[in-house]
């Protein structure tokens, strides 16, 4: 390659990298949203639960 494989094979890499990047972060953020969700649920759950049962609901 004329000396230029350093380059070639390093923006090889780099291009790589990117492309796995780009599909493994909504992966991530869909899971950590996913969690945030379900965190949310459950603490609103459990504060109707209680208001419920304050005001002698069911």
């Amino acid at each position: 390659m004329g000396g230029d494989a350093a380059f070639v094979w390093g923006s090889y890499g780099v291009f790589a990298l990117f492309i796995v990047w780009n599909l493994l972060q909504p992966m991530r953020e869909r899971r950590r949203l996913l969690r945030l969700l379900k965190a949310r649920r459950v603490r609103d759950e459990a504060r109707n639960s209680s208001i419920n049962t304050a005001y002698g609901g069911e």
